[in-house]
């Protein structure tokens, strides 16, 4: 472990450009930054359309399964019910541990790089200097300035571990916040094709579950838009397009299977 770490340590500073013999110095902060940055990039709010996203499209294709293969929206409800449940719940233990296992990982290279503080200061004082000289400083003052730094360990920590290492120590992300968050939004995803089962009847009921979703999955594709840089009307139909993919390739197989289990 310790070897793929000093690995991912000496690919971040091959970045540096110039300047120390064997250890050049960095073009730009915003080249040496790029390197690191998406720790977390989006934020909650993308944890949470991708969330939802993903319990339209499964319980949706749960639901058109279900329906190929029985006519009873009984039946449809207690597996809509039981898909929401089980996918939000399976959600939400593989986002904790995901990132639970994340930050022990980022807090194991920042406590690496706190004991090559303690142990090489000097190596570690030019390490920040290059850091100061790529924000535009000249080499003297970023030399001085590096060296002030070291003697305040917490401070050089902090600045070593947000531009060397592309994190920051008080925003490593909570396990428990992160399951709650995929519960919840998978859970509102996965509730949106249930929702006309639980309070229309009659052989309509599957053709307005199916037009609420598909409404949904468009807005939903067209907000992911917003994250990659993409066309919103594009991002919808490609979105939309999925989910009835993903639902007319179950609602068949369920209809061969009830023709035959029949």
């Amino acid at each position: 472990m310790r070897t793929i770490l000093a690995a991912m340590k000496i690919r971040g500073l091959s970045i540096y450009g110039h300047g120390v013999s064997g250890h050049p110095a960095p073009t730009s902060i915003e080249a040496m930054a790029s390197r690191h940055r998406g720790v977390g990039s989006g934020g909650n709010l993308r944890a949470a359309v991708f969330g939802v996203n993903d319990g339209l499209v499964s319980n949706l294709s749960l639901i058109l399964g279900i329906a190929g293969t029985s006519s009873s929206n009984s039946m449809v409800v207690l597996a809509g019910v039981a898909g929401m449940l089980a996918g939000a719940f399976s959600m939400a233990a593989g986002e904790y541990v995901s990132v639970r296992s994340q930050r022990e990982m980022f807090e194991y290279q920042i406590g690496l790089e706190r004991e090559e503080l303690a142990t090489y200061p000097a190596e570690e004082a030019e390490e920040l200097a290059l850091i100061y000289s790529a924000r535009g400083m000249t080499e003297e003052d970023a030399a001085r300035l590096a060296k002030a730094s070291i003697a305040d360990p917490d401070l050089a920590l902090d600045m070593l571990a947000r531009e060397e290492l592309g994190l920051n120590p008080d925003q490593l992300g909570s396990p428990m916040g992160a399951a709650v968050f995929s519960l919840i939004s998978f859970a509102a995803g996965a509730l949106v094709p249930l929702l006309p089962f639980l309070f229309l009847a009659g052989d309509g009921v599957l053709g307005v579950s199916v037009v609420v979703t598909a409404v949904a999955l468009y807005a939903v594709g067209a907000l992911l838009s917003l994250f990659i840089g993409r066309n919103a009307w594009l991002g919808g139909l490609r979105m939309l397009a999925i989910g009835a993919a993903a639902g007319a390739a179950t609602y068949t197989i369920g209809s061969l299977l009830g023709v035959s289990l029949a």
